[in-house]
């Protein structure tokens, strides 16, 4: 009997559901590559519940998605009927701690050139280990006088050794296995001198363990223009958690745009969490003009986590092929709609 991978399926808002729709296709029919048969569950986590119920993401479901799935696919989450994002922030912050999935993977890399943002033909093929834990986005801090002319607000950044010297190994780890020749650490030392002195001193005892790997150091606002000027420099990039939210929007558009930018949430040996990242954008929703091909990198994402790397692989040169024959939605140059792309996606392979 062919091997199962039970996956969660969490739609959510906007063009979540559309994009998760034809990931569900698209999983579907990864055992003809030679792939897993797929067991899908859908949940609803989603704005819509929440304003029905107040319910984010309860309990008994995380422990189903912790303890019953291989891997989870999430569409998108973001509402403007819910302007302070408590649902969205619950739900992808929650799973993201709560399953401790402290790396947050994400591919740049520019499949076709005519879709790059850059003038000639750039190489571009960087991978980002963002770590997705610590950082800004704990939520530690406060108000003091809130409302008045003298209120103070104050936002920590947290950064502990385990969660730095994890991230870091991970990133070399990654270089060691995939070919990968050189790992650049981004940060902002020169500032920020304490939390980020210790990203340079556990960085450093890493990279000894690594000869074979070149370790450099560029601050974040360097890198971003190396980015820009030269992205065939750069290789892996490790970073903290609000660095690494900016940096990989950047190479988003390096690489074509938010509809081909995918990503993983990983903690080996937990299930891992994919999104497409490019959000639940209210104003496509019922056009048939969302473009699937992150959740089908996604996908790709999710098979090779999972031990499926041709079935990766085929995913991805079908992505190729689609961005090369103009089989694309509307923002990148085509006429297709939503299911048209996924038509041809799984015509390709």
């Amino acid at each position: 009997m062919a091997e199962q991978v039970k996956v969660a399926l969490i739609p959510g808002d906007g063009i979540g559901p559309e994009v998760v729709s034809e990931a569900r296709r698209l999983l579907a029919h990864v055992r003809t590559l030679g792939g897993p048969v797929v067991q899908t569950t859908t949940f609803d986590l989603s704005a819509d519940r929440y304003l029905r119920t107040g319910e984010t993401l309860p309990d008994a479901e995380f422990e189903q998605l912790r303890d019953g799935f291989d891997a989870i696919l999430l569409g998108a989450l973001g509402d403007p009927r819910v302007p302070d994002h408590a649902h969205a922030r619950d739900i992808v912050l929650g799973l993201r701690t709560r399953l401790d999935l402290y790396i947050n993977l994400r591919p740049i890399r520019l499949l076709h050139p005519a879709h790059g943002a850059l003038k000639g033909d750039p190489a571009i093929d960087m991978v980002v280990f963002r770590e997705n834990t610590e950082g800004l986005y704990t939520g530690i801090g406060g108000q003091f006088k809130r409302g008045t002319a003298d209120e103070v607000a104050i936002e920590a950044e947290l950064n502990t050794r385990k969660g730095v010297q994890r991230i870091i190994e991970a990133a070399f780890d990654f270089a060691a296995t995939h070919g990968r020749r050189r790992v650049t650490l981004a940060d902002k030392s020169n500032a920020m001198r304490h939390g980020h002195d210790l990203w340079q001193r556990v960085f450093a005892e890493v990279a000894a363990g690594y000869p074979g790997i070149e370790a450099s150091h560029l601050y974040v606002d360097a890198l971003v223009m190396e980015m820009v000027r030269d992205p065939s420099a750069l290789d892996v990039i490790v970073t903290n958690n609000l660095f690494g939210d900016i940096i990989t929007d950047l190479g988003a558009q390096l690489q074509g745009g938010m509809g081909l930018a995918a990503s993983a949430n990983l903690h080996p040996g937990r299930p891992g969490l994919f999104e497409p990242v490019h959000g639940s954008a209210p104003a496509l929703v019922g056009t048939g003009s969302a473009n699937p091909l992150a959740a089908h990198l996604s996908v790709a994402m999710m098979m090779r986590q999972v031990g499926f790397p041709t079935v990766a692989d085929a995913i991805e040169s079908a992505v190729a092929t689609c961005l090369a024959e103009g089989h694309t939605t509307p923002e990148l140059g085509g006429t297709l709609s939503t299911s048209e792309v996924t038509d041809h996606l799984l015509s390709s392979l």
